[in-house]
């Protein structure tokens, strides 16, 4: 049964890049973001290379089991033309791909996805991503070390551990099969949006209850006024609803759309890799490395920066006591120059310090007894000196209680 719906897939090269390296895919079933990877050139003829392996599939499919297979022959098979390629154009090696696909099989979604490309479903309300990183900074998430929330700005969080590319020719995808429902609207998009726009405007901006094509550029226009670092590219799937039903053309965007990107291009000078400097919120190339030696080496590198940060949080905190505690003992310095006049038990004394304090500690001390009695004042004298008298230094206070002891010997 061909999928009942509507659809839109838009792609941008953003504000930084000079080129277009990822690709999408709209048909009639079949849903399709690559990122693609590994240079000016090579990131073009990969992602081109996936999406033009893919639209074969756009077609009704009389399974689930039967979508799920085919998805991920025609993967392995582009992972296999990316090989034939490198071996035929050698400087693109190092070219690579992600793929997050969704097939529609009756009411059912069929997904298949590699790298950091993501696949989110809108559901009552709800933004839910469906797919999983392939990335390093995932896997410190999974383990525990780092949150999500430190993931998005990890030096590292471009690195992925499993990719499309000219290495592997039997690459671990990730699929699995849902089942989707009327009103269920599913975004596919490129590292582009995710690295930069949170699932908050996200799930804000799918709410808003606009057709595809209009959700589509709000998500894109909340991108480029994030900076747009990165290649952007969305593809969004409206299940029923409202909006006019798909239109029987498939729309393909970014290098795809280009017939001569599916071309090997023109040798390039240099050869370009995947590792390349850490992006500032995906501003640098997505890089692949799976070698073990490397992840050991990220993951000790990783180790380092924590500790870094411990110290740099231990310092700061010391600091930050440090000041405390002068700041309080400067204080109580201070105190220690006032006096006042106060009584103790039966008997007016000078005090040392102010007469407030924090909480049961008190900011004063007796600094001289001057052997006065209270029954001796006047019972109104008496009790100011209770409620105690301020001086302006040691001198005024004993010059107080002179004249305390003069109205104690004159009083009847």
């Amino acid at each position: 049964m061909v999928f009942q719906g509507s659809s839109v897939a838009i792609s941008h090269t953003g504000k930084v890049r000079s080129n277009n390296q990822d690709s999408g895919f709209a048909g009639s079933n079949l849903f399709v973001v690559a990122d693609g990877m590994g240079g000016h050139a090579g990131g073009d003829v990969a992602s081109s290379l996936a999406v033009g392996r893919l639209e074969a599939l756009d077609q009704p499919f009389a399974s689930t089991s039967e979508a799920e297979l085919a998805l991920r022959d025609a993967i392995a098979d582009t992972a296999a033309e990316l090989i034939d390629t490198v071996v035929m154009r050698p400087e693109l090696a190092g070219m690579g791909t992600t793929v997050s696909a969704l097939l529609m099989v009756d009411d059912y979604a069929v997904i298949a996805h590699i790298g950091d490309s993501r696949v989110y479903l809108y559901r009552d309300g709800a933004l839910t991503q469906i797919t999983t990183d392939h990335t390093f900074v995932q896997r410190l998430v999974d383990s525990g070390r780092i949150t999500p929330e430190e993931a998005r700005y990890h030096p590292r969080r471009s690195v992925l551990m499993r990719v499309l590319g000219d290495m592997d020719p039997d690459p671990e995808l990730d699929t699995f099969i849902m089942p989707t429902q009327p009103g269920d609207r599913w975004l596919l998009c490129s590292d582009g949006l995710s690295g930069v726009v949170d699932d908050t405007h996200t799930s804000k901006a799918m709410g808003l209850g606009l057709a595809p094509g209009r959700t589509a550029d709000v998500l894109l226009k909340q991108a480029l006024d994030a900076g747009a670092p990165d290649n952007v590219t969305i593809v969004l799937v409206d299940v029923g609803g409202q909006h006019p039903l798909f239109s029987g053309t498939p729309t393909i965007v970014g290098s795809a759309s280009n017939p001569a990107g599916i071309e090997v291009p023109a040798a390039r000078s240099g050869r370009g890799g995947w590792l390349h400097p850490n992006r500032q919120a995906a501003n640098e190339p997505t890089h692949f490395e799976p070698a073990a030696e490397f992840l050991e080496e990220l993951i000790e590198e990783d180790r380092r920066r924590a500790r870094r940060r411990r110290i740099g949080w231990i310092s700061g905190l010391v600091v930050v006591l440090v000041l405390i505690a002068t700041v309080l003992f400067a204080a109580y310095q201070w105190t220690q120059t006032r006096y006042f006049v106060g009584a103790d038990q039966d008997t007016v004394v000078i005090y040392r310090g102010i007469q407030q304090g924090i909480g049961p500690i008190s900011l004063s001390s007796p600094y001289e007894e001057t052997n006065i009695s209270l029954d001796d004042l006047p019972s109104f004298t008496r009790g100011t000196v209770e409620a105690t008298i301020s001086a302006r230094s040691l001198e005024d206070a004993q010059q107080i209680v002179d004249r305390l002891r003069t109205t104690a010997e004159t009083s009847p």
